[in-house]
């Protein structure tokens, strides 16, 4: 029912970031975080005023303790991106602005129910 009244949107929500959880207790566990760091955005080439648009979570006060963290998160990014479909606004050729996804590719479009 949700995910039928939110379509196309993924289910899961926001986009969010893998991070370690804090204390020496449960630094070994996997969580996901508030919103990625600025510097993962820049990394994979996304500007951080687009990215709530297009339903990436961001967080301007985090930062990045290790590369191996940043890395992961970048790759999380590009993978999301390259799956990411952008309808136009509007209808008709003249609204399509750049970066939005082709009409021949919106045909057959299936809706994201991973987080």
């Amino acid at each position: 029912a949700k995910a039928a009244k939110i379509f196309p949107r993924p289910v899961g929500g926001l986009l969010r970031p893998i991070v370690h959880c804090p204390t020496s207790r449960y630094n070994m566990k996997i969580r996901l975080g508030r919103g990625f760091s600025l510097d993962e955005l820049k990394e994979a080439k996304i500007p951080a005023k687009l990215a709530p648009t297009i339903g990436i979570a961001v967080d301007h006060r985090r930062k990045n303790r290790s590369v191996e963290g940043m890395q992961a998160n970048v790759e999380r990014l590009k993978e999301y991106q390259s799956k990411l479909v952008v309808f136009p606004k509007r209808a008709g050729a003249k609204n399509v602005k750049k970066g939005d996804t082709p009409k021949s590719e919106l045909k057959h479009v299936a809706q994201n129910t991973l987080k």
